[in-house]
């Protein structure tokens, strides 16, 4: 959890999927705080967690409509897309 001014403002999660691989999940902040750099503190704390949990990859699922701020950030953050493999989320279009 992130917080500024006192206030919840964003949130990320890591899920262990075994064998050493993390999945960045539920990352969001605040629609009212967004352009502080919340998100990327978020994200920069969530590797480093992930690093701390021994991770071997960090993976993520997005959709390019309507998250194209995100997924900047998340090229900022050191991912690169790799192709969907998987449905396992019905609003991923990209991984």
């Amino acid at each position: 959890m992130a917080t500024y001014n006192g206030m919840v403002a964003g949130t990320c999660s890591l899920k262990n999927k075994g064998n050493g691989i993390y999945e960045l999940t539920k990352m969001t902040v605040d629609e009212n705080m967004r352009g502080l750099k919340i998100g990327q503190l978020l994200g920069e704390a969530i590797i480093e967690r992930a690093r701390k949990l021994s991770a071997e990859k960090v993976e993520l699922y997005s959709n390019r409509e309507g998250s194209a701020a995100a997924i900047q950030l998340y090229y900022k953050l050191g991912f690169r897309e790799i192709p969907l493999d998987t449905q396992e989320y019905k609003r991923a279009n990209i991984k």
